[in-house]
């Protein structure tokens, strides 16, 4: 979609959901939408399709499909039914991840014409297992969003990291993420990537635990209160010596000072390259709030480095200051 065809797709979307906001000023396009796929048994599911531009400037592109129903942009659906032959996902853009998928949200329920202020949601018992199977066939998208519900985890986070081959024969990878866990699929259509990374999480989720039934507890998030009163080795090596001593390997020393202080560390590719033709990279640290960094190179690796370097400068100065 063009720039000019985007802004104008967020103006006529923003009309409609704030007209409804102002029945139900509390709740936002999100869980606004949210509430809906509770309602119809299939909830949103996001997926991060770009991460670009500077740390300081990131821009984000989501899209978020709910069951089958998707769009591009505010395109309208014959006799305002949807007709999944002629529907993508619909997208929303910003500059952080939130916004992205608020702009997203808004799309699909400018496509889906909800009303704010009929959306009831039903009373739903929680389990501690694995949600029921739908037809005997397991949702593994559906059974990630509802542990994320009933234990208070973040949302899984499905992002494209990869679109290859010719157009008749696309092959798109898709990285989900689940508090510190990532996994990696590959397949003909996003969708069909997004199913294979949730079920191979699912299927980590189950060996983390021993059974099938998940029983598995992320890790709590490290504060930066806990990196500046830690004395550990690592770090304090790190407050100590400067971080621009060349050809130094800057992802072996995140590694080590992520094992050492609890929390975890991802690399994301960026797609585009930088006007320079650089590689670019963003490291993502579980850490409260979240730290992202952006890196660039001449290889993918690089720019992994790169942007390891960052996130150590980073850290360096937040576990410095009193």
């Amino acid at each position: 979609m063009s720039q000019e065809g985007y802004q104008s797709a967020s103006a006529d979307t923003s009309l409609n959901t704030h007209e409804t906001q102002r029945t139900n000023p509390r709740k936002t396009p999100i869980q606004i939408l949210h509430e809906y796929g509770t309602k119809n048994g299939n909830l949103p599911v996001y997926v991060m399709e770009k991460a670009e531009g500077e740390a300081h400037q990131p821009h984000f592109v989501f899209s978020v499909t709910i069951g089958e129903v998707g769009c591009t942009g505010i395109e309208q659906c014959r006799s305002r039914e949807v007709d999944e032959t002629h529907l993508q996902s619909c997208e929303g853009q910003g500059p952080s991840k939130k916004a992205a998928k608020h702009q997203a949200a808004e799309a699909a329920l400018n496509i889906l014409q909800i009303d704010a202020g009929k959306v009831n949601v039903p009373v739903k018992s929680e389990s501690n297992g694995v949600v029921a199977e739908t037809n005997n066939q397991p949702n593994s998208v559906g059974i990630l969003q509802e542990l994320a519900l009933q234990r208070g985890w973040r949302l899984p986070e499905y992002t494209v990291l990869m679109e290859a081959g010719p157009p008749h024969k696309r092959e798109f990878t898709v990285t989900c993420r689940m508090e510190s866990l990532s996994e990696k699929a590959v397949g003909n259509s996003k969708k069909g990537a997004k199913k294979a990374a949730a079920e191979k999480m699912v299927s980590k989720l189950q060996s983390l635990s021993g059974c099938s039934e998940i029983t598995w507890t992320p890790k709590p998030s490290v504060r930066f209160e806990n990196l500046r009163n830690s004395s550990a080795e690592n770090i304090s090596s790190m407050r100590r010596n400067p971080l621009s001593i060349p050809n130094t390997d800057y992802i072996q020393m995140m590694l080590e000072l992520s094992k050492e202080q609890g929390f975890e560390v991802t690399y994301f590719d960026i797609d585009e390259l930088t006007v320079n033709g650089q590689y670019q990279c963003l490291a993502e640290l579980s850490t409260s709030p979240v730290t992202v960094c952006h890196g660039t190179g001449i290889s993918c690796s690089n720019a992994h480095n790169d942007a390891a370097h960052s996130a150590l400068q980073y850290i360096k100065i937040m576990a410095s200051t009193k």
